[in-house]
């Protein structure tokens, strides 16, 4: 069932037994869940079924620290939610990305990947991906990896007539769920706005947040501070070690035979270092990627190469006249290290047209990182030198420690943290199970939960993360 506002909604009767904010991937994802396993759910979007810069202008707000996209560009608001920014790139989580790492601080999650692996084929179905093809060591420090590039898949136009035929699924469309109440460690329920004016509230036995990686935060942050009881009772890690997926091209490549790595059909191949590379580089995961672009004056890019890189320059003229892919690009993605000053924060001056406050994310690229982009291409480069594959020229401004460009992409849109799964309360919102710490019917679903966020484009690890929360929600159904 769809209906276009909460009263609608109210005059069918329908009582949920969980009630899910957010209709993205992971809202949908779980109350598909639920339905199979006859659970009734309300589905609340606070968008509509199309996009309207009406409802967009909630998502508006301010970043301190690094330049950033505009938040309300980042991210939609309606059914589907940012799925319709999805390009179609994913891949799960690595195990050894859930591991603890002393160089990385506060990584290490609560579970391994082994507990979302049972619902890998669930988010391969939901998004239409083939399996993922092995690693290929290409050296002891190097694997060529499969990145997926799928048809993306839009939520609200895949899932809309289903979601429109489900007996067992409300969704309430141009619903905006302000904040959350509780009582006694229970939310009780969530008030609502609804086509721009207060609609009351929607009450259910439990309690789903799916609405992304920033209004996650921004929605818990806000109840703790209207509700008459706390929403998140430990809230010390709340908004905090939020991340991002920094992304920049790093420089020239040089390659003689893309037949040594498994290149795909438009010759784009990702890589990215071994466990055992990371840990004696004390480095964080990360891909890189050959992007070809053919150039024309062989001639000028031997003489530039010459003045920067003169064993790469002698090695190029030597494979002159052969089957040499010059002029490719190669870029770097690769994960952040999770830091508490890094947040989602409440303004405390600028609000939405429903009285809310907007949103200030503090965000800010450390050395770690740096050394990461840095070294990370540097052991990529020693890779293709030492197998004779290829040779790279370092740009410039990251040889000589200059500043992140502003006309690049700079980052992967991808929100992760807020509040992240943890055993411990201080340094974690939710636990093994999404379950809010200190409550007993709250859960979150989203990238918000990450703990680390490895190299890995997230929506392969959201879905199959909501799969898995659906089905702990169905086995534990009250």
């Amino acid at each position: 069932m769809i209906f276009d506002d909460a009263a609608q909604y109210r005059s069918s009767g329908f009582a949920p037994q969980v009630a899910i904010v957010g209709a993205g991937p992971a809202g949908i994802t779980v109350a598909r869940r639920l339905a199979k396993a006859r659970i009734p759910c309300a589905l609340l979007d606070a968008g509509g079924r199309v996009y309207s810069q009406e409802s967009q202008d909630v998502y508006r707000g301010t970043t301190i620290g690094d330049p950033y996209f505009d938040l309300d560009a980042t991210r939609l608001r309606y059914l589907g939610g940012t799925s319709g920014h999805w390009t179609g790139w994913t891949r799960f989580l690595d195990p050894h990305d859930f591991e603890k790492r002393d160089w990385i601080p506060n990584s290490g999650w609560p579970i391994g990947r082994e507990a979302i692996e049972p619902h890998f084929a669930s988010a391969r179905e939901i998004l239409g991906l083939p399996r993922f093809l092995d690693d290929l060591p290409i050296s002891d420090d190097i694997s060529r990896i499969h990145l997926i590039r799928s048809d993306p898949v839009r939520f609200g136009a895949k899932y809309a007539g289903e979601l429109a035929d489900s007996a067992l699924i409300a969704v309430v469309l141009n619903t905006y769920a302000t904040d959350l109440a509780a009582e006694n460690g229970r939310v009780t329920a969530a008030n609502i706005n609804s086509n721009r004016r207060p609609a009351g509230r929607i009450d259910a036995p439990r309690f789903v947040v799916a609405t992304g990686g920033i209004e996650n935060s921004r929605l818990l942050l806000w109840s703790n501070e209207t509700s008459s009881h706390p929403v998140v009772p430990e809230a010390a890690a709340l908004g905090r070690y939020w991340m991002e997926h920094p992304e920049f091209e790093g420089g020239d490549i040089y390659v003689e035979d893309t037949g040594a790595y498994r290149a795909e059909v438009d010759g784009w191949a990702y890589f990215a270092p071994t466990p055992a590379a990371m840990r004696l580089n004390r480095l964080m995961n990360f891909h890189a990627v050959i992007m070809p672009r053919r150039y024309t004056g062989g001639k000028r890019l031997l003489a530039e190469l010459a003045c920067t890189a003169p064993a790469a320059a002698q090695w190029l003229a030597a494979k002159a006249g052969k089957n040499l892919s010059c002029g490719a690009r190669v870029g770097l993605a690769w994960e952040q290290a999770p830091l508490p000053e890094n947040r989602v924060t409440l303004s405390s001056d600028q609000r939405d047209y429903a009285g809310i406050p907007r949103v200030e994310l503090h965000w800010k690229k450390g050395e770690l990182e740096r050394r990461t982009l840095l070294e990370g291409l540097k052991l990529f480069g020693a890779t293709l030198a030492t197998k004779d594959i290829g040779r790279i020229r370092i740009d410039e401004w990251i040889r000589n420690g200059g500043d992140y460009p502003t006309n690049q992409e700079m980052a992967g849109h991808h929100h992760m943290g807020g509040t992240r799964m943890s055993t411990d309360p201080t340094t974690g919102v939710v636990d093994g199970d999404c379950k809010v710490h200190g409550m007993e019917n709250l859960y979150v679903a989203g990238s918000s939960i990450f703990t680390t966020s490895g190299y890995a484009n997230p929506t392969a690890t959201i879905v199959a993360f909501a799969d898995r929360l659906g089905a702990h929600l169905a086995e534990t159904r009250a």
